[in-house]
């Protein structure tokens, strides 16, 4: 087949429109790099622009009163998450406040006091106030503002092009292939020839039918992985209560106000509080509950006698009894007044600050937090009136693409910023994600600029063959590749295959795993991703993007499956958001089913990072130590004389 595409030569090509994309190409730009393009399915779509919770979190160093704080401090609260590159933590810790105030100053309205102090407040898996928030859509205003700041700059956004592989070529990478949506051009495939490729997709939510992620928050990591891209950390994932319609995390506030947690039949009949049949009383449960809104991911180390156990009781209402559980913020639990004096000291002594020792639920929530009842009236839910649908879903994945702390990859010049890079290990304080997005697309900027400016070449690498014969190459791997749905053959139409995938991920690997499933599974994926073609029918023209959807979704679950299921089997415990049943395991009590049976990973691999590698039709899994926090001399005159070295500055 001579297929033909349209082509274009740019320096600098970014994937993804969110928080983190904007800021990399606004931080090429300003360090001299113009010849930046952003590509985009939907400048539109996306997790940064459609979603948050409560109040959305940021994480940066605490800037307010008479809080301690310091980069180091910072770096070690992030690196004791486990599985941790230590100078990926002291980075994100460094430039937190950099990238902060530079948010701030383009409009994302964080509250200060009245002095200009940006105070903070505790958040999960935070030993002091580092968090803030701008509200329910924090991520949203990030992304409008250095959207505006973008457009502002004249930098050129690619919208309804799809990435569907990348190209490389001795180990370098050398361009992007794309898939023109907008329908103008009798081609409408396109290749990007580049010389840096920054990937900004997020993560790869769409393997997942129980997911908190927005609809439009698909990822892109296939196509990473099948360029030699490895994966790291890949187990790690967070999983917590969310709404069901619309996707919602009910964090925070939401747990705060000590709603009322119902079941009932697939009907809606048979209505019943289930957690009073696990608590011993409802002051202890109602503290539970509480503690649910700054501990809200579900967490392996806080079911035995913490508030996970929340988490566990939903799960089996859901999804071993089939039953559907609700919020009712209308009601309290009970339907009696709420015994404060009988709450954990830590949950009344809230309660009593924010003045919400009064009332219902949704009475409380108003006090406490307006917004968080506004976001429902904006999807046309009326908490003052309906019961909220809730699940146990995927909501972050703390691991991802592995790199070096200038967020590379092991392809030369191909870059991960945002969730789609694993820079985060086994738990992580909450709002990080935003902070590392934008700490990585500094880096990430910082580190072309570097090359650039020192000129830095390939030494130690194999000569590089000319760059009109390597295209020559590449086109033709391009004209392959685009000749597959054109090639389909089969019965089974792409949606149905998704949401067999999506819901066997779920089922497989989420909250709860079990190495059989695990197994099972991945062997049902690498069938599919081998027999694709004739499994699929063939496309119509307008189902060529999910034909390539669905293509790079498999192939992540085919690398994801495989680091689960090589953890599990190599004696690995429950540990973050993952439980692994365990015959010989712990029950974290008698009254809870065996499936939740486990044996705790207590911070034994908590030193080592998986990382993971397709290559042809298999998956090679390795294990490396972490990289520490490095030991930097601080003082002025040495580091002064290094930062004109790397900058030239006579």
């Amino acid at each position: 087949m001579n297929m033909r595409f349209r082509e274009r030569e740019i320096e600098n090509v970014v994937v993804g429109s969110g928080a983190a994309g904007f800021q990399a190409a606004l931080r090429l730009y300003q360090n001299g790099e113009t010849d930046t393009v952003i590509v985009t399915e939907n400048v539109n779509a996306g997790t940064s622009r459609n979603t948050g919770s409560d109040k959305q979190t940021y994480y940066k160093l605490s800037l307010a009163g008479e809080d301690l704080d310091s980069v180091c401090a910072m770096a070690e609260d992030l690196f004791s998450g486990q599985c941790v590159d230590g100078d990926i933590a002291l980075c994100e810790a460094a430039l937190s406040v950099r990238g902060f105030y530079r948010l701030a100053e383009l409009g994302v309205p964080f509250p200060c006091t009245e002095y200009g102090e940006f105070m903070g407040y505790k958040t999960d898996h935070d030993r002091g106030r580092r968090a803030t928030s701008a509200g329910p859509y924090t991520s949203r205003i990030m992304t409008e503002c250095l959207e505006r700041q973008a457009k502002r700059n004249g930098i050129e956004i690619l919208d309804q092009m799809q990435a569907i592989r990348i190209l490389k070529k001795d180990g370098e990478v050398r361009g992007l292939l794309c898939l023109d949506k907008s329908g103008g051009d009798d081609m409408p495939y396109v290749i990007l020839w580049c010389k840096n490729l920054i990937l900004a997709t997020g993560g790869p939510a769409g393997m997942y039918h129980d997911s908190v992620y927005p609809t439009s928050q698909i990822g892109g990591s296939g196509m990473a992985f099948e360029a030699g891209v490895k994966g790291k950390n890949l187990t790690e994932w967070q999983f917590g209560l969310a709404s069901v319609n619309p996707r919602w995390n009910v964090s925070g506030t939401y747990m705060q106000v000590l709603p009322r947690f119902v079941s009932t039949d697939s009907e809606g009949n048979d209505e019943r509080e289930f957690l009073m049949d696990y608590f011993e009383n409802p002051g202890e449960m109602l503290s539970m509950v509480f503690l649910k809104g700054y501990q809200w991911p579900f967490d392996v180390n806080k079911i035995f006698g913490g508030s996970s156990v929340i988490d566990l009781l939903v799960y089996r209402e859901t999804i071993l009894k089939g039953r559907k559980v609700f919020l009712d913020f209308t009601k309290n639990p009970g339907e009696k007044e709420i015994p404060f004096s009988e709450l954990s000291k830590e949950a009344y002594d809230y309660l009593e600050k924010a003045g919400a020792l009064f009332g219902t639920p949704i009475e409380r929530l108003k006090k406490m937090n307006e917004p968080a009842i506004r976001f429902y009236e904006d999807h046309d839910v009326k908490l003052y009136e309906e019961w909220l649908e809730i699940a146990i879903c995927a909501q972050h994945n703390n691991g991802g693409l592995s790199t070096d702390c200038y967020w590379e990859t092991d392809v030369r010049g191909l870059f991960a910023v945002g969730e789609v890079c694993g820079s985060h290990g086994v738990t992580r304080p909450g709002g990080t994600a935003l902070n590392a997005g934008q700490v990585g697309a500094m880096r990430a900027a910082e580190k072309i600029h570097l090359r650039k400016l020192h000129e830095w070449s390939s030494e130690g690498e194999p000569t590089a063959m000319p760059v009109e014969v390597a295209r020559m190459s590449l086109r033709a791997e391009a004209e392959s590749f685009v000749s597959l749905p054109e090639n389909a053959s089969g019965n089974m139409a792409l949606n149905e295959l998704w949401l067999r995938a999506a819901r066997r991920m779920s089922g497989s690997g989420g909250m709860i795993r079990e190495r059989g499933n695990l197994r099972a599974s991945l062997e049902q994926v690498e069938n599919e991703l081998k027999n694709y073609q004739s499994l699929i029918k063939k496309p119509s023209g307008e189902q060529f993007p999910m034909f390539y959807r669905l293509r790079d979704m498999l192939i992540s679950q085919r690398v994801y499956l495989a680091a689960m299921l090589d953890y599990a089997e190599n004696g690995g415990g429950s540990r973050g958001s993952a439980l692994y049943t365990n015959e010989i395991g712990e029950l974290p009590d008698a009254r809870l089913p065996e499936l939740y049976r486990c044996l705790l990973d207590n911070g034994r691999n908590g030193n080592v990072i998986q990382e993971i590698s397709l290559t042809g039709d298999s998956c090679a899994v390795t294990r490396r130590p972490i990289r520490p926090i490095p030991q930097v001399d601080y003082f002025f005159e040495n580091q002064w004389r290094a930062f004109r070295e790397r900058e030239k500055i006579g």
